[in-house]
């Protein structure tokens, strides 16, 4: 319960009052995203369809360069508020999203972990230069007016974790596994629907659904404190876990497209290949909840 703090739940409860303050600076325009979402596919205009299938692709690179969620996660929010707030040819889409990628990537990972530019163009094969690269950078950076970090559902899911997994006793810990709530959320990010979705709220309703599918009555009550101290009704949280619990469902009946492995036929090295042979095995050999897309 968050009303029996201690002295490291009243560090997570003000790490959450500072994510809570800033979660609306730096979010997708839910107009824009609507617009994407009527747009009818005819090769040339940016689409729903289109866009998650750029963030699928991020996705694979993410996994296969050993990046964190939170970069993915960052990647996608910079991806969705570009395009709510400009029009992208489709042909344009892959240097849009390896923009993206890239600024995430400069943002959270360590300077070691960084690929170079050319070596990233290359692994994912696109056509493009660069220079071509650099240039779109600077156009992303000019439309979200410098701000590449920004408040993330990742960012939320940690806290929301921490705070009630230490209430569980020791014995049950580790039936709520934080890699299970990744994957859910790396699920929801590749459909745009749930873009629109506080990233608070979001990953609340992902979190109440496991702790609901696990049966922790204990841990409901939890839930509801986190609830009412991050301002979210009733309804929203129903509406956005209704969506999550069928975009998972979904997934499991196999109604949704997996990645390909074969789909990114990168030119690496030796030793490149055996970490793409080991970045395949974690896409393919998924556990009970995806960890990958939907």
């Amino acid at each position: 319960m968050i009303e029996v703090l201690t002295t490291d739940s009243q560090k997570l409860l003000h790490q959450l009052n500072t994510l809570l303050e800033q979660e609306s600076r730096c979010q997708p325009k839910v107009c824009g995203l609507k617009l994407i979402e009527s747009a009818h596919d005819n090769g040339l205009r940016m689409t729903a369809r289109l866009r998650d299938f750029e963030v699928k692709d991020l996705l694979s690179l993410t996994q296969f360069f050993g990046f964190d969620t939170e970069t993915f996660s960052l990647a996608v929010n910079l991806l969705d508020r570009f395009l709510s707030k400009m029009k992208v040819q489709a042909k344009h889409l892959g240097c849009v999203g390896l923009s993206c990628f890239y600024l995430a990537v400069k943002a959270t990972e360590e300077g070691r972990n960084v690929p170079l530019a050319t070596d990233l163009i290359r692994i994912s094969q696109y056509r493009f230069t660069v220079s071509d690269l650099m240039r779109m950078e600077k156009i992303v950076l000019e439309k979200v007016c410098w701000k590449v970090k920004a408040t993330t559902a990742f960012q939320f899911l940690q806290l929301y974790y921490s705070l009630v997994h230490d209430t569980l006793p020791f014995e049950r810990r580790n039936d709520l596994n934080f890699e299970r709530l990744e994957a859910q959320l790396k699920a929801c990010h590749c459909r745009i629907i749930f873009s629109k979705a506080k990233p608070s709220v979001l990953a609340l309703s992902i979190l109440a659904l496991e702790i609901q599918a696990l049966k922790y009555v204990e841990l409901t009550e939890g839930v509801e404190c986190i609830q009412k101290h991050s301002k979210i009704s009733g309804r929203d949280l129903t509406f956005w876990q209704e969506l999550v619990s069928k975009c998972l469902t979904e997934y499991s009946s196999n109604k949704c497209s997996k990645p390909n492995g074969q789909k990114l036929k990168w030119i690496v090295s030796g030793r490149t290949a055996r970490q793409l042979k080991h970045s395949y095995y974690r896409i393919t050999h998924l556990p009970t909840i995806p960890e990958t897309i939907c």
